[in-house]
This record gives structure tokens, C-alpha cells and sequence, in this order.
């Protein structure tokens, strides 16, 4: 199906000239759903990954509304990371050069202070930047927001995974109130509708996908014995390898039991029970959510509230006896239109569980076989990702930015490798690319966050 043309849009003629120009014809589809609403003035949370045309669909919006006449700060993007921001300008740059007259100016760290203090000071129409910066200029008072009439909010997911949800809320305070905001994520956690409800008004919300359905999740079912249902669920994780998996137990005491087991048999995993005191249980969630720790071994009490994106696989250890419970588990993979995996074990006795979830989802169960395996000492399946951990944290003045910086900074490492920045109040987590680790863990014990020196390690378990 053909979406609509540009010609269709209330657009400038020189801005709807310059977006041929560049073989833009047909909008994408987010751009078809999100840039009627963005060109009337309203507040819009979108749905959308990179690549499926967002960035020109905020992009044309902005630039629709700017006073060219005034050399002021109208438009702002905020972006996770410096790349990010760099790409964003280009991009709109690009759309803008219909006319001379447009200033667009990236402000991200990792860069001299001093050459945008100057450019600042020349007058400019639309800032990107990355929200540390953006809290420094706006704290010296070089940038100014009083005339801005839009925000873009860019891969606002991103952002809160890499801890920078204190610095937005910051920035924004700078802003007026009366202004158009945009939000663009690649997912809908519950985080980013609080992130809406806090900044946007009456926000029309624009989704081109799915956000859950059963096609989206492969169920697989295996029977096998009770005593051979350990080295089963061994067979599972080492034949799809996924990076992030819940593996659901019904009791405290099996998943333990289940932990133990993995752990010694080389698999990353940690175990969340109600008896985890909410330190443990902070710090375990961390090192499952930026892919440090592979497996997560949980009962249903323990997996409340877990909202993890990118969960590849969910594996039932023992099957719930409601089979609303069980839709329930597996509905934590296969979101954001990807592709999920939920596998179950079961014994004999446990078939009318079986039956009970055919009814519940009105099909058939998909049976497969597993092969024969058996968990031993010996073999090792590491997870994507490092966890260092700082001796510093928010009361110590520290921010995303700060750590983001000395990484990619001093030590050159590709934002790419950097991951999750989960900040406490004493100490912060940073994940890191396994291959970027050890050059990583150097560069922030022999440099400095923030100009001050702090304890660094690995995580006890990496």
C-alpha cells in the first residue's frame, strides 16, 4: 500500500521543493501517521525504531515552525549519544537548505566547550545536543530556551536506559511551558508513558507496529521426565543461546535450585526471589537489563513490575497452573515487534496444564523434542556484555554524561560499545561491549570522571 506524497502535507513551497529535491516522494509510514499531527501543533509520542524515517518526520515539523527573522533558540533535539546528535543534524541540515538563512547547531560533550559558546552567541534556530551539555549551557545561561517552540525527545528509550532521566527532566525545566513536545521510542515501557504524562499535553500517540500479539511469540512445548527436567532446560538455553531469558519457577526454593545449577555448569545467571533485600535485587536487575547477565531464574512474584526491553526468550521451568499466568509470563517477549520465544518443560502430570492453555488460546500446543544433554563444569557461555562498577553515584555529583564521556573520550571507545548507565545514589553501573571491557575498565580507573578519580571494577560475577 502506497502511503501519501509530500505534495499532500500544508508544507512551505521551498521546504516541499528542497524535500523532493533530496527523492524524498512517498512519506514512511511513521511520517504518514505522525506528520499531520506534528504539523497542526500537537503533542506526539511515537513509536519508532531508527531507520524507519522519524528523524525527517520531526525534522520537516520543526523546521515548518521557525521564524528565520529571529536568531533564537526555537527548536531543540535531545539525543542519547553524541553519534546520534551528529546524524540528527546532518539530517536536518539536509532538509533545511531550501534556505541559507537556517543555524543548526549540535552540542554534545566530547567536544570543546569554547567554539559553541561562539556559535551560540551568533544566533542559532535549532540545537541537538545530548542532555549533559544541554544542562551545562543551560546552567551557564549560554543557551537560552525562552523562545523555543518545539522539543523532540529522540530514542527517549535509549536515554532512560543510560540513566540520563534526572538531566532530561533538568533541560526541560529550562523550557517553556507552552511549547509543542515530540517523543520518539522505540518502545512503549512504562517508563516513556510516565516520561509523557509528565511533559507532553493531550499527546496524540502513533504506533506502525504491533506492540504484542501470539505471532510475535513462537510457542514450543517439550515433555520430558522430572529428573532429567534440569539437564532439558541446559538443552534449551545452550541450542537457542539467547542473550536475555526469564526462566520461570513456582517456587523460591527451585530457583535457587535452578541458579545453582546453570551458574556451575558456566551459564550467566542470577536468581530473583521475594527474599532478595532490594539492594540485591537492584543490582541484579541492572546486570540483566544492559545483557551482563544472561538468565534470569524468577517466580511470579519476584517478575512483577519486570519490564525489560528485548527479552528474547521466556522458559518455563514448571508450568503455571493458570493458563492466564502463563500468557501473562510469555507476554514479556516478543514486544516492540520483535520476535519473541517462550518454551516450556513439562512432565506427564503436567499435561492438563497443557490442555487448559489450548483452551485459553484457542490452538494447539507446537510440541517439540529435546535432545539428549547433560550440564557440566566445563562449559562456558559468556553474555554480551560487562558490567563495570564506580564508586560514585548521584550524591557524588555523578551524571550518565559524565561516565559516557570519559568513556568514549579518553579512551575512544564507540558509544555503540558503550551500553546501559544505571546511577544510585553511591555507586553507578556501566555496561560495556565483553571485546571494549578490559580497554574500558583501564581508561576509568587511570582517568578521571568529572575530574575526580574513583574506585572501578568488574562486577563480581563477569
Amino acid at each position: 500500500m502506497n502511503t501519501p506524497e509530500f505534495s499532500t502535507l500544508p508544507l512551505k513551497p521551498a521546504l516541499l521543493e528542497n524535500i523532493e529535491s533530496l527523492g524524498y516522494t512517498h512519506l514512511t509510514p511513521i511520517q504518514a501517521e505522525s506528520l499531520p499531527h506534528i504539523l497542526e501543533g500537537k503533542d506526539v509520542i511515537a513509536q519508532a525504531k531508527t531507520g524507519s524515517g522519524k528523524t525527517a518526520a520531526f525534522g520537516i515539523g520543526l523546521l515548518s515552525r521557525l521564524d528565520l527573522s529571529s536568531f533564537r533558540v526555537q527548536a531543540m533535539v535531545v539525543c542519547p549519544t553524541r553519534e546520534l546528535a551528529d546524524q540528527v543534524c546532518k539530517e536536518i541540515r539536509r532538509l533545511a537548505r531550501f534556505t541559507q538563512n537556517i543555524k543548526v547547531l549540535a552540542l554534545c560533550g566530547g567536544v570543546p566547550f569554547g567554539p559553541q559558546l561562539g556559535s551560540l552567541e551568533h544566533g542559532v534556530h535549532v540545537v541537538v545536543g545530548t542532555p549533559g551539555r544541554l544542562q551545562e549551557h543551560l546552567r551557564k545561561r549560554s543557551l537560552k530556551l525562552s523562545n523555543l517552540k518545539v522539543l523532540v525527545l529522540d530514542e527517549a528509550d535509549r536515554m532512560l536506559d543510560m540513566g540520563f532521566e534526572e538531566a532530561i527532566t533538568d533541560v526541560i525545566s529550562y523550557a517553556p511551558t507552552h511549547r509543542q513536545t515530540l517523543l520518539f521510542s522505540a518502545t512503549y515501557a512504562e517508563q516513556i508513558r510516565e516520561m509523557s504524562q509528565k511533559f507532553q499535553f493531550k499527546p496524540v500517540s502513533v504506533s506502525i507496529e504491533t506492540s504484542h500479539h501470539d505471532s510475535d511469540i513462537d510457542q514450543l512445548f517439550y515433555q520430558t521426565e522430572k529428573s532429567k527436567r534440569l539437564n532439558a532446560l541446559g538443552y534449551l538455553l545452550a541450542y537457542h543461546r539467547p542473550e536475555s531469558t526469564v526462566v520461570f519457577c513456582n517456587t523460591k526454593r527451585d530457583c535457587q535450585d535452578v541458579a545453582s545449577h546453570l551458574s556451575q555448569a558456566g551459564f550467566s545467571v542470577q536468581a530473583i526471589h521475594g527474599d532478595l533485600e532490594q539492594k540485591d535485587r537492584d543490582q541484579v536487575l541492572v546486570r540483566f537489563a544492559n545483557k551482563s547477565c544472561s538468565i534470569l531464574v524468577a517466580t511470579d512474584v519476584a517478575a512483577r513490575g519486570l519490564d525489560i526491553k528485548d527479552m528474547q526468550a521466556v522458559i518455563n521451568y514448571e508450568l503455571p497452573w493458570d493458563p492466564e499466568i502463563y500468557v501473562h509470563r510469555i507476554g514479556r517477549t516478543g514486544r516492540a515487534g520483535k520476535k519473541g520465544l517462550a518454551l516450556s518443560l513439562c512432565i506427564e502430570a503436567e499435561l492438563p496444564r497443557i490442555k487448559a492453555i489450548e483452551d485459553y488460546q484457542g490452538h494447539p500446543a507446537k510440541w517439540d523434542e529435546v535432545a539428549p544433554f547433560k550440564l557440566t563444569d566445563e562449559q562456558r557461555f559468556q553474555p554480551p556484555m560487562v558490567t563495570l562498577w564506580i564508586d560514585g553515584g548521584r550524591k557524588d555529583k555523578v551524571r550518565p554524561g559524565d561516565i559516557l564521556g570519559a568513556l568514549t573520550g579518553t579512551a575512544g571507545i564507540p558509544g555503540a560499545d558503550v551500553g546501559k548507565i544505571d546511577l544510585f545514589d553511591k555507586q553507578s553501573y556501566v555496561a560495556v561491549k565483553r571485546g571494549s571491557a578490559d580497554k574500558a575498565l583501564a581508561c576509568l580507573r587511570n582517568g578521571k570522571i568529572k575530574g575526580r578519580s574513583f574506585n572501578v571494577r568488574k562486577s563480581q560475577w563477569d
